[in-house]
């Protein structure tokens, strides 16, 4: 049997833009997608700690060390520059890995840089 499993997260990133005329995703600073493990192109949930909107999208790289948190194309409309967000992966594994996998977890500073 296989179970949905949380891979990763970045917990409480600031929002640094919000492209509406892009075609979509979310712009991911290349450290933090290090550190994460979070992979460019990989289906990422997002949790909008301001409003309480979740919504999915797909990573791309952004500039190392810029701190850059931007939702792109129509998800910009769902965050405003400023708002937290919480950005969650989820691994697909058989149970048994499941029982013993340790997720990812990078906390950072009000600028997006590596606090824990």
């Amino acid at each position: 049997m296989f179970v949905h499993i949380f891979k990763a997260k970045i917990h409480r990133a600031t929002v640094t833009e919000a492209n509406l005329n892009y075609v979509g995703s979310i712009t991911i600073d290349e450290n933090l997608l290090d550190a994460s493990g979070i992979l460019p192109n990989e289906k990422v949930q997002v949790v909008n700690i301001n409003n309480g909107e979740r919504f999915e999208t797909y990573v791309i790289r952004g500039e190392r060390g810029s701190g850059a948190i931007c939702l792109n194309g129509p998800a910009a409309r769902k965050v405003a520059v400023g708002d937290k967000v919480i950005i969650i992966t989820y691994a697909l594994m058989d149970t048994e890995a499941a029982k013993t996998y340790q997720p990812k977890v990078v906390f950072v500073d009000e600028n997006n840089q590596i606090a824990q």
